[in-house]
C-alpha cells in the first residue's frame, strides 16, 4: 500500500511538472517597442500597445517562426523552445512550458538587441546561398500551370522568359511533377522526357529546382517500405503512422526527427538528381499547424517546432534551396520566402515589413513571395479590361531593390506592352544591382546584419519605428517603393547626406513629397 501511495506522489509530481507554466511580465522602459516570434507578422510590428496572444508551438501562420522578441532599447527575449507571448498596456507577457524568460539588455537601441540575440543564439554561418540567388530572377511555374505540372508548357514558360528579353535565372517546377507524393520521378504521361527537358533548360542558361514536401501518398510502395523501416511520424501509441491533414489532403510524413529517416530522404533526393540533373529543391510544408493532434516522434522530446526545424536543416545539404517555414535557423544559407500573398495592394504593402520582420529575426536570405502575389486564384479567368495592370509593376519595383526576386504569372500574359516593358527593366535592374546585393549578403554571412534593414535598425531613436514603407538595403540605399494605388508619396529621410535615383540631392532629417510616375522606382543613395 506504502509503494503504491509513494508511485501515485511520483505520478502526480510528474504530472504537475508537465503541465506547469512559467509565466514573466516584462515592464516597459520609456518609449518600448517591441518587434519578433512570427516573420507573418511584420505589419503589426512594432506591436501595439495591446495584442491578442500568439502561441509559437501551435500557428506559424504560412511562415517561419523563430522565438526571439526584440526592443527598441536594446533588450531581447530569446528560448530554444517555442512560447507564447502578447502584449497588455505596453507590459509584455510571456508564457512557456519549458523555461522562466526574462528579458535580456544588450544595449539601447534595436541593432543592439538583434546583433547581441544573433552572436548568442543564431551566429552567422559564413556561408550564403549559391550567388545567383542574388544576381538573377525566380521564375515559378506555380500560377502558369498549377496542378497541371508537365513538359511542354515548362518549356514553353522558359522559351517565353527568353523571347520577351527577361533575364535567366532559377527555374522552379512546383506542385504535381511527381507520380505521387513521397515518390520522385516525374510523371511519365506529362514529362516524356524530363532529363532531357532539364538538360534544355541548364543549356538556355536556367537553374533548376524542383517542388517537394515531406508527406508521403498512403497506400503506395513507398510508404510500406517507410511504415517497415519506421520512418513515418506516428499516432500517440507509437504504432500507427500519422495521418496529416494538409492542404492537398491527407498525408503520411516522414519523420524529420529520426536521423534514420532524414538521411534516407536525403538520398532519395540526392538520387533524383543525379537521374534528372536538377540543381536543387524548393522545400514547402514543415507547418506546426498541420500538426493539430499528438504525436510520436522519434525524438521523444520532439514536437512540431521541432520538425519545422529538422526539415529546414535537410536543405542545408543542397545549395539550392527555399523554405516558406521554419523553426530557428537564424543565420543559415536557407533561403526563406514569404508566404503567399493575394493579388492586391494590401499585400503588395505587407512585402516591405515582412521583409524587414524575416531578417530581425536572422533570415537575411529572403524572397519577397511572387510578384503580384502567389495565391493562384488571384489570376484565373482574368478580365483583362478591369486587371490592375500597375500593381503588377509596382510589385516588381519593390522586389528589384530586394536580396531575391521570383515572377510566376507570367508578366507578358497578363500586361500590355507598356506594363511588360517597365517590368523587364526592373528584372534587368535587379541584375544589374546583383553585385551589391551579393556583397551584402557576403557581409550578413560574416556579421549576421539584415540585408532588408528596418529604418529603427539603421536609424535608432530618430522617429522610424512605426515606419513601414521605406528601407534600407544594406548601409548603402534607402528604397521608398509605392506601395499604393498613384503616383505620389511622402519620404521621410533620415540624418545624413543623400541623392536620389533622379540625381538630386538632399540634406535628412528632412520629410519631402515626390512624384513617382509608373516608370520610377525611387532611392536614395547615402553619401554621407
Amino acid at each position: 500500500m506504502k509503494k503504491a501511495f509513494i508511485s501515485i506522489l511520483i505520478l502526480c509530481s510528474a504530472v504537475s511538472a508537465i503541465a506547469q507554466q512559467y509565466e514573466t511580465a516584462v515592464a516597459p522602459l520609456k518609449g518600448e517597442k517591441w518587434w519578433g516570434g512570427l516573420v507573418a507578422l511584420g505589419s503589426h510590428m512594432p506591436f501595439t500597445s495591446t495584442t491578442e496572444w500568439y502561441d509559437l508551438s501551435k500557428k506559424n501562420l504560412n511562415n517561419q517562426i523563430v522565438p526571439l522578441i526584440l526592443s527598441s532599447e536594446g533588450r531581447y527575449i530569446w528560448s530554444e523552445q517555442p512560447f507564447r507571448f502578447r502584449l497588455q498596456n505596453d507590459t509584455l507577457l510571456l508564457s512557456s512550458d519549458y523555461e522562466k524568460l526574462n528579458a535580456i539588455s544588450a544595449g539601447k537601441t534595436l541593432k543592439d538587441a538583434y546583433l547581441s540575440a544573433s552572436a548568442q543564439h543564431f551566429p552567422p554561418s559564413h556561408k550564403i546561398p549559391e550567388e545567383i540567388f542574388f544576381s538573377k530572377p525566380q521564375y515559378n511555374t506555380w500560377i502558369e500551370l498549377m496542378y497541371n505540372q508537365n513538359q511542354i508548357d515548362i518549356e514553353k514558360y522558359a522559351q517565353d522568359i527568353l523571347s520577351n528579353d527577361f533575364p535567366t535565372g532559377i527555374f522552379m517546377i512546383d506542385d504535381n511533377w511527381q507520380k505521387y507524393y513521397g515518390n520522385f520521378e516525374f510523371k511519365p504521361e506529362k514529362f516524356p522526357d524530363a532529363a532531357g527537358m532539364i538538360d534544355r533548360l541548364h543549356k538556355q542558361g536556367f537553374k533548376v529546382m524542383l517542388w517537394i514536401a515531406p508527406f508521403v501518398s498512403a497506400d503506395s510502395p513507398e510508404y510500406r517500405l517507410l511504415v517497415k523501416k519506421g520512418y513515418l511520424v506516428k499516432e500517440k501509441d507509437g504504432i500507427t503512422p500519422a495521418m496529416i491533414h494538409w492542404w492537398n489532403g491527407v498525408s503520411a510524413c516522414y519523420d524529420m526527427t529520426n536521423p534514420e529517416a532524414a538521411s534516407y530522404l536525403e538520398e532519395q533526393l540526392l538520387t533524383a538528381q543525379r537521374k534528372y540533373g536538377i540543381d536543387g529543391y524548393k522545400f514547402d510544408a514543415g507547418d506546426v499547424n498541420h500538426f493539430t493532434g499528438e504525436y510520436a516522434f522519434h525524438d521523444p522530446t520532439a514536437n512540431a517546432c521541432t520538425f519545422s526545424q529538422k526539415w529546414a536543416e535537410l536543405g542545408l545539404k543542397f545549395p539550392y534551396n527555399e523554405f516558406r517555414t521554419s523553426f530557428k535557423l537564424g543565420g543559415q544559407a536557407i533561403v526563406q520566402r514569404l508566404g503567399d500573398k493575394s493579388y492586391s495592394w494590401h499585400a503588395s504593402s505587407l512585402l516591405i515589413p515582412d521583409m524587414i520582420a524575416a531578417g530581425l529575426l536572422g533570415h537575411a536570405y529572403t524572397c519577397p513571395d511572387m510578384i503580384g502575389g502567389g495565391e493562384f486564384g488571384s489570376f484565373l479567368n482574368i478580365d483583362t479590361d478591369k486587371f490592375d495592370q500597375e500593381l503588377i509593376v509596382r510589385s516588381c519595383q519593390i522586389h528589384a531593390f530586394m536580396p531575391m526576386m521570383q515572377f510566376s504569372v507570367a508578366p507578358w500574359r497578363i500586361l500590355d506592352k507598356k506594363h511588360l516593358d517597365i517590368c523587364r527593366k526592373f528584372a534587368q535592374f535587379h541584375e544589374q544591382m546583383g553585385s551589391y546585393i551579393l556583397q551584402v549578403a557576403k557581409h550578413a554571412s560574416q556579421t549576421g546584419e539584415p540585408i532588408v534593414q528596418h529604418l529603427e535598425y539603421a536609424f535608432p531613436h530618430q522617429g522610424f519605428a512605426d515606419c513601414h514603407d521605406q528601407f534600407m538595403l544594406g548601409d548603402k540605399y534607402m528604397v521608398a517603393p509605392m506601395v499604393t494605388k498613384g503616383t505620389h508619396r511622402t519620404v521621410k529621410l533620415p540624418k545624413g547626406e543623400w541623392h536620389d535615383d533622379m540625381g538630386k540631392k538632399f540634406r535628412g532629417p528632412k520629410t519631402i513629397e515626390i512624384e513617382v510616375p509608373l516608370e520610377r522606382l525611387p532611392y536614395f543613395e547615402r553619401i554621407k
